[in-house]
């Protein structure tokens, strides 16, 4: 192996080598501590420490990283200390994720390092939504993400790359090529001769880097951090390494030919640095002595602190109070006159205001900027907000979402529109795995709200007129908002875009035009979890949310004759049972309204909740309406007869007379 120094000092290669040679000592630690069953599990750089110090000592201390599981000497070369560590690992209270999760799946604002989640494939948007907010600050900041040579199989790389590249963002996507994803060699993995190859498509630069030689990557990655920091743009950087342990120790490394082990036992990357700089005169077989003997103090006192720690004595509160953020409402009331809007005209004038309010707010999705999107609720916004804050997205709703993360990471508003509701099921992973578990997993919000056009009524088909709220009501860590009128779209908008956590927000497409009301011209807020009484009755009650609101409301005109409670449930997490609980318990029965599909709706789960709270006042079974159990048709007479308005009236007179 040739180091080439370069202008690199004495004194920087010097501290180059105790950079990479702490992580080896503190995995060399760790392998001992597996086997004796001090740590769960573990998954070993040994191999590939040159890339994480290397890349991690040319950036600055406020350059944002995000590192994979094989990646320790990120962590170490930021200082970051190692009792906290080895508390991680062994899941105590003082670990980034007090126990909730295990090795390098948690970040830290302080070190400004964002970890991984298992799929891979998100944290390479959220590195594009942390360099997007870099350019808006116009701070000079490079992020680097790293991924293996298995990921970029995955979707969200191509997405990633993608955006980057049309954004002309300053990210270095670092692929740590390391010959095996867990069994899975290369050449079954991709077809190309090098990774770095898959940049040509994209219009990215790319670059293939000995990834065992630390002086090549530290001076490589200086070099273009320099260049970048001058003309910003997305490089693609294939490191060539192997992986010299197991996917994780269990798996063992049997699947890799012996040869191959020990050709890259040849080229590891500490021991041969240490040659060098011995050959060099730049260490002397003294001080490493001496430098390895401190090294493995700090180890074994930081464990001494780790081990010391008590175990985490669980309790209900300490996990329910993690899952969201604190969110301190701010009741804002109208104090300006009224006019009498659409539906779709209040939720463009509660993005118009929000953005006038939170200079930091970006809206993204697909057509929305110059086009106005595809309903024209953004129509103008570009000439009022310009197109770094309205941005049109190439369509990828999963690196999108990502990216909505790392806006909010460094410290942005993101609206994510879907151009129909439907479409999300391609950005579901992030949304569910990703923003609705990092404030539990180790205290990170994600400020971030999806709007989600949504429902039937207009002939569009199976795949533009789901309404999936049940998909995320049951993830905890969401929120999910569902109005049914103008003055509760506008309102309920507006706190989405305060609260700190993810909301999923649902707009019935089929009330964009053809629900009118009057709605406060200024800017006001709407609390979640506060259902509303549209209609007051002592027969029965009717619990429903968006348009099932309005089929309830012409039944009941029909029917002037039933008095009934309408309760319009506004938001379904938080859900407002207090109001349903109550109105359940004067009437004696209930319905429960919802256009989805019957089977796994929220409905159930609000039956259930009624049935184990208010059995001894129930004068009837509860019974819920819903669409049939079939993707949504398109002909009229098919769509007719799926949704849940043909069946609510039948329903409702056969619990009256029960």
């Amino acid at each position: 192996m040739i180091f080439y120094r370069q202008n690199l000092t004495d004194s920087q290669l010097l501290d180059l080598y105790k950079k990479i040679l702490k992580p080896r000592m503190i995995e060399e630690k760790m392998l001992i501590l597996i086997r004796q069953g001090k740590v769960s599990k573990w998954f070993s750089g040994i191999g590939q420490e040159a890339i994480s110090v290397g890349i991690t000592a040319a950036l600055n201390e406020f350059e944002y990283i995000l590192p994979m599981h094989r990646n320790l000497g990120v962590f170490t070369t930021r200082s970051i200390p190692l009792h906290r560590l080895f508390s991680q690992w062994q899941g105590k209270e003082s670990g980034f994720t007090k126990g909730r999760d295990r090795s390098f799946h948690f970040g830290t604002q302080k070190y400004n390092i964002i970890g991984m989640i298992s799929h891979l494939g998100p944290q390479l948007g959220i590195a594009d939504g942390i360099a997007l907010a870099n350019n808006l600050k116009k701070n000079n900041k490079v992020t680097a993400v790293f991924t293996g040579e298995g990921a970029t199989s995955e979707g969200d790389f191509h997405e990633a790359l993608n955006i980057a590249a049309v954004w002309k963002l300053p990210v270095m996507f670092v692929i740590e090529n390391n010959g095996y994803g867990l069994s899975t060699p290369t050449n079954e993995q991709y077809f190309c001769e090098n990774l770095a190859d898959k940049g040509i498509g994209y219009g990215i630069e790319s670059w293939i880097i000995d990834g065992n030689n630390i002086v090549e990557v530290f001076n490589k990655i200086t070099e273009l951090k320099a260049d970048m920091q001058r003309n910003p743009r997305p490089v693609l950087l294939e490191f060539k390494t192997f992986r010299m342990r197991g996917h994780e120790e269990a798996s063992g490394t049997k699947y890799v030919p012996e040869e191959l082990q020990k050709l890259w036992a040849t080229k590891d990357p500490v021991d041969n640095f240490r040659m060098f700089l011995l050959n060099e005169g730049v260490l002397k077989e003294e001080n490493d002595a001496e430098i390895r003997e401190q090294i493995k103090q700090e180890i074994e006192d930081n464990l001494l602190l780790s081990n010391a720690e008590p175990e985490i004595v669980p309790t209900y509160s300490g996990e329910l109070d993690d899952v969201y953020q604190p969110f301190n409402y701010e009741e804002i009331k109208s104090e300006g006159q009224s006019e009498n809007i659409r539906f779709i005209d209040a939720i463009s004038s509660s993005l118009k205001q929000s953005m006038e309010r939170h200079e930091n707010l970006v809206i993204m999705g697909q057509d929305i900027a110059e086009y106005g999107g595809a309903f024209k609720i953004t129509e103008g916004f570009v000439d009022l907000f310009g197109k770094d804050r309205v941005r049109n997205t190439p369509i990828c709703e999963s690196a999108v979402v990502s990216a909505a993360m790392g806006l909010s990471i460094n410290g942005y508003k993101a609206i994510v529109e879907m151009q129909f509701a439907d479409f999300v099921s391609t950005g579901f992973n992030p949304i569910v795995n990703l923003l609705a578990k990092s404030h539990y997993r180790w205290g990170e919000n994600a400020d971030v709200v999806v709007r989600m056009p949504c429902g039937g009524g207009t002939q569009a088909g199976p795949f533009h007129s789901q309404t999936n709220e049940a998909w995320f009501t049951k993830t905890p860590g969401l929120k999910v908002v569902y109005p049914a009128f103008p003055y509760d779209a506008k309102g309920l908008l507006n706190t989405a875009i305060n609260d700190p956590n993810p909301v999923l927000y649902f707009e019935h497409k089929l009330l964009y035009r053809s629900i009118y009301q009057d709605v406060p011209t200024d800017y006001y807020t709407i609390p979640f979890g506060k259902a509303a009484l549209i209609k007051e009755g002592s027969a029965v009650t009717i619990i429903a949310f968006g348009a099932a609101v309005h089929w309830a409301l012409e039944t009941l005109a029909k029917n002037p004759e039933i008095e009934a409670d309408l309760i319009d449930l506004r938001t379904l997490q938080p859900l407002d049972t207090e109001t349903i609980f109550a109105s359940v318990k004067k009437t004696g029965k209930a319905i429960i309204y919802q256009e989805d599909t019957l089977f796994g709706g929220i409905a159930s789960d609000i039956s259930a909740l009624i049935m184990e709270n208010c059995f001894e006042y129930l004068d009837a079974p509860v019974k819920r309406v819903a669409s049939l159990d079939t993707p949504i048709p398109f002909t009229k007479a098919l769509e007719d007869q799926f949704l849940a308005k043909s069946r609510f009236e039948e329903v409702l007179f056969e619990v009256l007379r029960y």
